[in-house]
């Protein structure tokens, strides 16, 4: 049976978000970017701070002054963890205590500033030009609360019926979620049987059609740092026979990375991709072209003359889409014992640190991944130097489940009412701890995860960019979706 008596008017449900984002969101989201609300692996005085208590009360506040009918809501505070906006709503559809409920996801903590921004435009300086949204945590995931009480509220204001609905709002997504297991065991009971997962912390192939994300690495996080001398030493004098702790951790790493490829080395930090997510690239690869790669702000130069372009790892579509996504990865994301540039006399430097991200295949467990990952750089250091790699987090990957019918036929219906084109798959090379444990605790709900990353949006780098014209659609289509959610019946 449909989810509602009523037809859906999409025109009208399109209409309707789109004036609340430009009467209400884009000022509400704007006032979000103005908050330096870093996460807690960023900002380890964030309890003393405030700052994510602050955008959390701002959400909740808004999200009450909209008066959903039989809307409930509380901010949990577990002691020592961070916030979590809670809320839900009681079905409007009749007979309805046996249907399933949609659990809406988001997270309001930030990725730290970066440097490189545009000039005008700044992490906690919104900007809105030409339709988009500037400044940190505008895409990533500010607006997710935002639009999904729009979303309901459009289906309430044409009359329509949906199933019970909660919300998770979280504070720790950006430092892999720590806090967020400990609260749902403490809302146990409360979150219901859930047969449908809305998550808008994901990205976009494109800005033409909806994207349903397909699976999403994991990730292991550390630092591996390599002393071999207790003090600085002159450079001329020490050279040669003290080895650089640079060359040491150059070193350890290549037994991880071929420096050469980029490729990893241990076959333990692989996984088969399944045929299915392979079929998909390929399909999205005929899509998309050549900007699975050209949407990246690669770096021009001059050779004499001619101005060159940097390369990807491939120019293949087909290939550099699992590469991104299926594919293990090391990125050096950090790094300690280095004096600025101005600073840097001949001085052989005791010791030298990285931050390290490893992105997991999908299937991969992290947990032993990174227990891997350990052992690997630590045994058998180069010159008895003392090699320690301390583990920041390890969180898996995951890989969606088939969709039922229903749920591809509402996804692809969504997309061409309120796009004009049928919906696109994708995997994401990024991190969402979260769709894990809930594949885990609801291996029957589908899980629309999807989100406006779409190209140049540079969530965690500079000019991060919330595309408002994409959002209003997106906004539109959860409406959609819910609209057509069976009931048990």
């Amino acid at each position: 049976m449909s989810g509602s008596e009523v037809v859906m008017d999409t025109q009208s449900v399109y209409a309707d978000v789109s004036r609340v984002w430009d009467d209400d969101l884009v000022g509400q989201l704007s006032q979000y970017v103005e908050i330096p609300a870093k996460s807690p692996a960023f900002d380890a005085n964030w309890a003393s701070t405030g700052l994510l208590d602050v955008v959390v009360q701002r959400a909740a506040d808004w999200v009450i002054a909209q008066q959903v009918p039989g809307l409930k809501l509380e901010i949990v505070r577990l002691p020592g963890r961070t916030p979590v906006l809670f809320f839900e709503v009681p079905s409007t559809r009749p007979q309805s205590s046996d249907d399933p409920t949609v659990l809406m996801y988001g997270h309001l903590d930030k990725q730290p500033e970066f440097s490189g921004w545009r000039s005008g435009l700044g992490p906690w300086t919104p900007k809105y030009l030409d339709g988009l949204l500037y400044g940190r945590g505008s895409a990533d995931d500010g607006y997710a609360v935002y639009a999904s009480i729009t979303a309901l509220q459009a289906l309430k204001r044409q009359g329509l019926s949906h199933p019970r609905i909660v919300g998770l709002i979280e504070t720790s997504e950006e430092s892999g979620s720590p806090d967020l297991l400990p609260t749902i065991h403490a809302l146990e009971g409360r979150l219901g049987d859930v047969g449908l997962v809305i998550c808008l912390d994901s990205g976009a192939g494109n800005y033409d059609q909806l994207w349903l994300t397909t699976s999403l690495r994991g990730m292991a996080t550390g630092v591996l740092k390599v002393e071999i001398l207790t003090e600085g030493v002159h450079s001329g004098d020490a050279s040669g026979l003290v080895p650089s702790s640079f060359r040491i951790l150059r070193h350890v790493l290549d037994r991880l990375e071929d420096s050469g490829t980029g490729r990893l080395l241990p076959a333990q930090f692989y996984c088969e991709v399944p045929e299915v997510r392979i079929e998909q690239a390929q399909a999205t690869a005929s899509l998309l072209g050549d900007l699975i790669y050209k949407r990246f702000p690669w770096a021009h130069h001059d050779c004499g003359g001619s101005e060159l372009v940097a390369l990807p790892t491939t120019t293949d579509p087909a290939e550099g889409l699992i590469r991104r996504t299926w594919m293990p990865a090391l990125s050096v994301t950090g790094a300690e014992g280095f004096p600025a540039l101005a600073d840097a006399g001949n001085v052989l430097r005791p010791y030298t640190a990285f931050k390290l991200s490893l992105r997991l295949p999908p299937l991969v467990d992290a947990s032993q991944a990174v227990q891997d990952l350990k052992k690997l750089l630590e045994d058998n250091a180069p010159y008895q130097a003392r090699v320690t790699f301390h583990v920041d987090g390890a969180s898996s990957g995951w890989n969606a489940p088939a969709t039922t019918p229903w749920f591809e036929s509402a996804l692809n219906d969504a997309s061409l009412a309120q796009f004009g084109a049928p919906i696109g798959h994708i995997g994401q090379g990024g991190s969402i701890p979260l769709m894990a444990m809930l594949s885990e605790g609801f291996p029957k709900a589908q899980m629309m995860v999807c989100g406006v990353l779409g190209p140049k949006s540079n969530a965690h780098g500079p000019n991060e960019f919330l595309h408002v014209p994409y959002a209003k659609r997106l906004t539109a289509a959860v409406a959609q979706v819910i609209a057509s959610m069976p009931s048990a019946a």
